[in-house]
């Protein structure tokens, strides 16, 4: 399949990049750092990456504006998104092929060509990996190594998730032989604003766990607006709990103006079955769903617990 997916990028003139709404660092690192070794291999050739732009990653890589014309015998390449919903910019359909490279759950194969692997610890891991079983037909650069190596950081929870293998530990060390400075990319990952850690004080104050192990966070519209948090620096914040001991699994309940953002994360049962359940989906230990009420916040701790309890 990998060789598929470079004889279509060979093929085309044309490449679109997209990747899944709410992007986190691997989002970014797989899209753009595909990119970039595409434009490394093949100067000649037009890449865009596209999609909604996230203020707290701007340091890793700013996004194309394109029209609509520009999908005509276009290739898209989607990294890092489970479900067609998923995918931000919704144009993507627009292209002449599609291809999915992914490393969640296959629940939605979508696509003309789909690369998923979910014992990658990250995309941007399978994006290192397509380059580096090339066999030469494709190049890395700098601004590539540097974008992949961010989202392998950063999906692996530092190199601490159980899903970090060995393959990961040294594609991780190869890329760190590139030119970037890793300090500074450290520093825009991992700094926090001084409203962000009085948020994450304020959580770390206020979770409530029960016996079994089970925790949980609700923060309202009220409290995030108190601590003038957005959406994505909250969530930044969901993988806090895991250094609590005693905890086993945890939720956390984010109020938006439209609907309730629901986090789980593990430390050993499978939750992604019941981020499913509310529409959602993700990997065994970390997964998320949107809920509507507080009422069916109420129903969804109560299924964790249940689900914790059986495990």
């Amino acid at each position: 399949m990998k060789q598929h997916i470079i004889d279509k990028i060979k093929q085309y003139d044309t490449i679109i990049l997209h990747r899944h709404v709410r992007p986190d660092p691997d989002a970014y690192g797989s899209q753009g750092g595909l990119a970039e070794i595409i434009k490394a291999t093949f100067p000649e050739k037009t890449v865009y990456t596209v999609g909604e732009e996230e203020p707290t990653l701007y340091f890793m890589r700013r996004l194309d504006q394109i029209e609509d014309s520009v999908y005509e015998n276009a290739l898209v390449i989607v990294c890092d998104t489970a479900n067609q919903a998923r995918i931000c910019d919704q144009r993507y359909k627009l292209g002449k092929e599609i291809i999915k490279i992914d490393h969640h759950p296959n629940e939605d194969p979508y696509g003309d060509l789909l690369w998923v692997d979910v014992d990658a610890a990250a995309c941007s891991q399978m994006i290192y990996e397509l380059y580096k079983t090339s066999e030469g037909q494709l190049k890395m650069s700098d601004a590539a190594a540097r974008l992949l190596y961010a989202g392998i950081v950063s999906d692996t929870g530092r190199f601490l998730y159980s899903s970090t293998t060995i393959d990961t530990m040294q594609y991780a060390g190869e890329l760190m032989q590139y030119t970037f400075d890793r300090q500074e990319l450290f520093n825009n990952m991992y700094e926090k604003d001084a409203h962000v850690l009085k948020l994450e004080g304020y959580i770390l104050q206020h979770f409530d766990i029960d016996d079994s192990g089970v925790a949980e966070v609700r923060l309202t519209k009220e409290l995030l607006q108190k601590f003038q948090a957005t959406q994505a620096e909250t969530s930044l914040l969901v993988s806090i709990l895991g250094s609590v001991k005693g905890i086993r699994s945890w939720v956390f309940f984010i109020e938006e103006e439209d609907q309730i953002r629901v986090r789980f994360r593990s430390k050993g049962p499978v939750i992604n079955g019941l981020a499913m359940k509310y529409g959602g989906g993700g990997h065994p230990l970390a997964a998320g769903a949107s809920i509507y009420s507080w009422k069916e916040a109420d129903q969804v701790l109560a299924d964790l617990k249940t689900l914790v309890a059986g495990q």
